[in-house]
């Protein structure tokens, strides 16, 4: 059995083993995999492991040999389903493996514009406490989160976990969700879009990209949000029209936009966003802790194995 994994360096970048996958056959690791090396890189591979590598349809049709496409994420629109399917083969996701590091992720970024923790540490290291004459300094606001709404949309495990740390800080937790209101723990309130544009102090989007989604936050939406409303997103970087979003910022509206995802990634160096102080974004690392990464390894091993046993699990596609 052949296996190769095309693009390993986002998912292990050499602080973790592959010997889970290795116990299954002969296993080759690449790097990273360009989209004219990709034919090249599988080869008669009959078990594929990507991440962000794309199998499109014309990719699918080049590749005889693959039975399995195990993609080490929980998003999967790299691979195109319905042409997996009609060849036969098996494609699987990894579902729920980060929720408690995003969720971490997604108030950290929080965190850090209410309390401004950056800031003040990077001060304090240049002298501004140390030459303040009173006991303590500060030259931004403190913001308390208790009695403040945050608007989810999504509920799904990351959104959940939100909202369940949301309300042990005490705020108002409302959500845009497809579930019925008396699914919803008593913490958190169903509401309408409008009603989480207009209500929210801070929105936080867990959503998945769909077509009804995209760019769900534009000038639109953002002209029904609270003058100095936060904007974060840890879902996709799609889910935001970035050029809308840097104006907010710039005119003042959004207070802030917290992102480890963008529509482009890596993004352009001249992305709008870059422009505007109050846009914090990370690098896209909210899942990738090594405890999220461990629980991820260990599912993909789970799937190959159950695929090999003829009842796979997680799988995404029709076969």
């Amino acid at each position: 059995m052949k296996i190769v994994v095309m693009d390993g360096n986002g998912v292990n970048p050499g602080d973790m083993s592959w010997e889970q996958i290795e116990q299954f056959g002969n296993l080759t690791v690449y790097k990273r995999t360009a989209p004219e090396e990709v034919i090249a890189h599988v080869g008669d591979a009959e078990i594929v492991l990507t991440n962000k590598t794309v199998f499109d349809e014309a990719t699918i049709a080049q590749l005889p040999n693959v039975k399995y496409i195990g993609v080490l994420a929980t998003g999967y629109n790299v691979v195109d389903l319905q042409a997996a399917s009609k060849r036969g083969i098996v494609v699987t996701n990894i579902p729920a493996y980060s929720t408690d590091s995003v969720a971490q992720m997604t108030f950290a970024h929080i965190l850090n514009v209410t309390n401004h923790v950056d800031h003040y540490a990077r001060a304090s290291h240049d002298g501004e406490w140390s030459r303040c004459p009173d006991f303590c300094y500060w030259d931004l606001p403190l913001i308390e989160l208790a009695g403040k709404t945050l608007g989810i949309v999504g509920l799904g495990n990351i959104g959940m976990k939100v909202a369940r740390l949301a309300a042990d800080f005490g705020m108002n937790v409302i959500a845009l969700t497809s579930k019925q209101a008396d699914q919803l723990p008593q913490y958190i309130r169903k509401a309408s879009m409008d009603q989480l544009l207009s209500d929210s102090d801070i929105i936080s989007l867990h959503c998945p990209l769909t077509s009804d989604t995209h760019q769900l936050v534009n000038s639109s939406t953002i002209s029904k949000m609270k003058k100095g409303a936060i904007v974060v997103n840890t879902g996709r970087g799609p889910l935001v029209n970035e050029e809308d979003v840097a104006a907010a910022l710039h005119s003042g509206h959004l207070a802030a936009y917290c992102a480890d995802v963008m529509c482009q990634e890596p993004p352009a160096a001249d992305n709008p966003l870059f422009l505007e102080p109050n846009a914090f974004i990370t690098p896209h690392v909210a899942w990738a802790s090594k405890e999220a990464r461990t629980r991820l390894m260990a599912i993909a091993e789970e799937n190959i194995r159950t695929f090999l046993s003829g009842k796979p699990v997680n799988v995404v596609n029709n076969i």
